[in-house]
């Protein structure tokens, strides 16, 4: 992979690695190129603090087992965006994982993630990737997935919104096979709740998994109205 990089356009590649044995191996290899420094170290804390670099891009073959956390670290949350977010990030997850960050909105794999990836930025699969392709072959198949982070101006929902977004989505999503009526019915006044989702156009005998993106900032939005 860093081969390819440093084989590409690109004005300055960062590695990171987490094994020390490989560190004198890879300086060895990619060092006499000027574009290319190493950092050691865990990726989940070298995200957290500023890189000196200033990198603009992720191109990763990720850890499956610190998706989750590194996913966060990479975009960010609805209430605390990546800041400044990476252009373009372009992952190889496991596909049980690069299909719920893709999902459309009425599929099985339709969930919270997808609903707070797909908000924070554009989604897309670029290729499943089969076991074969790795030795020795592993148990799960996989898929690169492309990230395109939006940028505050383009962002689909409004910072003050985020609190409340989260709080929809936790709480439908804690009963993702009930209706919306349900269970959000129990977090919320029904009369509010009601007229919210006339307001965004939302039918709340659905079941969360139906409501697409922008159906959930809609509804956020109008929760947050106060009372005629």
């Amino acid at each position: 992979l860093t081969d390819h990089l440093l084989a590409s356009p690109a004005a300055a590649v960062l590695a990171v690695e987490l094994d020390q044995r490989l560190m004198a191996g890879l300086q060895q290899r990619f060092g006499p190129d000027e574009r290319f420094s190493l950092l050691h170290g865990d990726a989940l804390a070298l995200l957290g603090q500023p890189l000196a670099s200033n990198p603009n891009k992720v191109v990763a073959n990720i850890p499956y087992n610190i998706t989750g956390p590194l996913l966060q670290q990479l975009v960010g949350s609805l209430v605390r965006p990546r800041q400044p977010p990476f252009q373009r990030l372009v992952l190889l997850l496991q596909k049980e994982v690069a299909d719920r960050v893709t999902a459309p909105p009425g599929g099985p794999a339709c969930g919270a993630l997808t609903i707070r990836m797909q908000l924070l930025a554009k989604a897309q699969t670029v290729c499943t990737v089969p076991p074969a392709c790795f030795s020795p072959p592993p148990q799960v198949a996989s898929a690169v997935v492309a990230l395109t982070p939006y940028p505050p101006h383009r962002r689909r929902y409004k910072p003050e919104q985020a609190p409340l977004l989260e709080r929809l989505l936790r709480v439908a999503y804690g009963g993702r096979r009930k209706m919306l009526r349900n269970t959000l019915g129990g977090a919320w006044p029904m009369s509010s709740l009601e007229r919210a989702a006339r307001q965004a156009a939302v039918d709340l005998s659905r079941r969360p998994q139906d409501l697409d993106p922008d159906q959930w900032v809609g509804l956020s939005q109008a929760l947050a109205l106060p009372r005629p």
